[in-house]
């Protein structure tokens, strides 16, 4: 097993949904630091300077990925994961292009979020196993 990382910040305005994910993030990271809105996920960010960010892409009300540009500006080093219902491949290629180091389907956190953690950690920048083969993978494609 990969050695833990310091610090996950997560991010996402269901608790439920947050409280589970939670759980899985605690087996790879010593803190899991969970937030709810934009603007306590930007503080945290600047405060923390935490390892890694996993982000609900609906945790902005307008769907507007500021908050991304904003962790990219501010913490350039800070991987980004996106967690999303949407399986859209435009939607998945928007949120690569502005910045996110990989993006996981929320349906398959169970089985994708640990590995796409690792594989982050390893400087991939790729989406969830679970989506339809053949979509590009890497920011840009």
């Amino acid at each position: 097993m990969p050695k833990s990382l310091s610090c996950v910040l997560l991010a996402d305005r269901h608790h439920g949904l947050t409280e589970g994910v939670r759980g899985l993030l605690a087996t790879s990271f010593g803190s899991v630091v969970m937030v709810a809105d934009e603007t306590s996920l930007i503080e945290g960010a600047n405060r923390l300077q935490p390892d890694m960010a996993v982000v609900d892409l609906s945790l902005a009300h307008d769907n507007q990925l500021d908050w991304l540009q904003a962790l990219r500006h501010d913490c350039p080093e800070l991987k980004v994961i996106v967690l999303s219902v949407h399986d859209e491949q435009s939607v998945r290629e928007a949120v690569l292009r502005a910045g996110a180091d990989a993006f996981v389907l929320k349906r398959a956190i169970a089985t994708d979020l640990l590995a796409t953690v690792d594989a982050v950690r390893c400087g991939h920048v790729d989406a969830s196993p679970s989506f339809p083969s053949g979509w590009p993978s890497r920011r840009g494609d």
